[in-house]
């Protein structure tokens, strides 16, 4: 416990120090400025798809923001970082995903607004490895992994374990070290994160950093083609390469374990 609140305790010294006004598949770099910022659970937030926000609107969720509400808060956070019906503006996302941080750091992980403390703290991450440009939120490789390291173990967050793997990997923000990458990699992937299934089953096809599994890589790749989306080029490139080389055997016995991953989620 005193491990915990003292990591904490260190998460919110890093966020204090920030403005008061204020990935995928590929090789984690500081340069990566222009994030995705993760979604919410499913329930947990409704998703802001229109393209102009009514004022009204804009302005109750500015009212229950600066009230302390953390749903409130992530919808702003999320609409300024994408521009989704107010003008772009990274610093003021960040500071809004900031407040959630400060705020509900040590919420339980059961609570019911667990899963948006737990991408507001992604969201924080994924600033830190390549900053903010023209501001004081300079990139900062190390945060990034407090960030995603702290979402990913307390939490139980798929997207933070996956980005924390991917800096593991690449010994980004870190010591590179393959078995530990390749741990919160699983871990997330088993949690149904198509990324991270593209990437272990890469990873295991090709006997990257890992023991050659082809059969059980090309499970996880044909998982994550399933649910990529359409710009995720890179997923579909892994998995039509790996269908390509792998022998009629291979294929079989992916099949069957493919069968066998998707039982044991609907018991």
């Amino acid at each position: 416990m005193f491990e915990r609140r003292f990591s904490v305790v260190m998460l919110l010294g890093v966020l204090s120090a920030a403005p008061a006004g204020a990935f995928e598949g590929t090789p984690v770099t500081g340069e990566e400025t222009a994030i995705p910022v993760a979604a919410a659970q499913p329930g947990a937030v409704a998703t802001m798809k229109k393209a102009a926000a009514p004022i009204t609107s804009l302005t109750a969720l500015q009212y229950a923001a600066e009230g302390g509400h953390p749903v409130a808060q992530w919808k702003l956070g999320r609409m300024y970082a994408i521009g989704d019906g107010v003008a772009q503006d990274d610093v003021v996302a960040f500071e809004y995903f900031s407040r959630i941080a400060n705020a509900h750091a040590e919420d339980s992980p059961s609570a019911p607004q667990a899963a948006i403390v737990a991408n507001a703290f992604v969201a924080l991450g994924r600033y830190y490895l390549g900053g903010i440009p023209n501001s004081k939120v300079k990139a900062d490789a190390e945060r990034a992994r407090e960030m995603f390291s702290y979402a990913a173990s307390y939490f139980g967050n798929a997207d933070a374990q996956y980005d924390l793997a991917r800096l593991y990997l690449n010994g980004v923000g870190t010591p590179r070290d393959s078995r530990y990458g390749a741990r919160w990699l699983g871990l997330a992937a088993q949690k149904g994160q198509h990324q991270a299934q593209a990437l272990l089953g890469q990873m295991l096809f090709n006997g990257e950093q890992l023991p050659k599994q082809a059969a059980r890589g090309l499970m996880w790749l044909t998982l994550a083609r399933d649910s990529a989306a359409p710009d995720e080029t890179w997923i579909k490139d892994s998995y039509n390469k790996a269908i390509a080389k792998a022998s009629e055997d291979d294929r079989a016995m992916a099949l069957q374990m493919l069968e066998h991953w998707v039982q044991g989620r609907k018991d």
